[in-house]
């Protein structure tokens, strides 16, 4: 099993940056995939990125690419989101998830990921 526990959020003005982490318990972090997802408040939970285990595959919603990086640190046994240009519509609760076995299809989908964190709120104001 993985603990995982996301910090970094906050407010911050249109076109400013954030760096959300996540620390993951365990010492077995190097073989999870990480996920970032996000929900807003009456939405569904949305993909946001993801990375492989090694970090050498990531993914992007088409609403973040060219403005998010994912990227993991697995001697800290932390994933980060390094998000700029931010716009309101990133508002949201920020989600990070893991798993292990992952094939390329299943990054994108929450219910693919056992474990999950409590959540990071960033607020993005125009």
């Amino acid at each position: 099993q993985v603990q995982l526990v996301e910090s970094g959020g906050g407010l911050v003005q249109a076109g400013g940056s954030l760096r959300l982490s996540c620390a993951a318990s365990g010492r077995t972090f190097s073989s999870y995939a990480m996920g970032w997802f996000r929900q807003a408040p009456g939405k569904e939970r949305e993909f946001v990125a993801a990375i492989s285990w090694s970090g050498g595959n990531t993914y992007y919603a088409d609403s973040v690419k060219g403005r998010f990086t994912i990227s993991r640190d697995n001697a800290k046994n932390t994933v980060y989101l390094q998000m700029n240009s931010l716009k309101p519509e990133d508002t949201a609760v920020y989600y990070c998830a893991a798993d292990t076995y992952m094939r390329d299809s299943d990054y994108v989908m929450a219910q693919a990921y056992d474990y999950w964190g409590q959540g990071t709120q960033v607020t993005v104001s125009s």
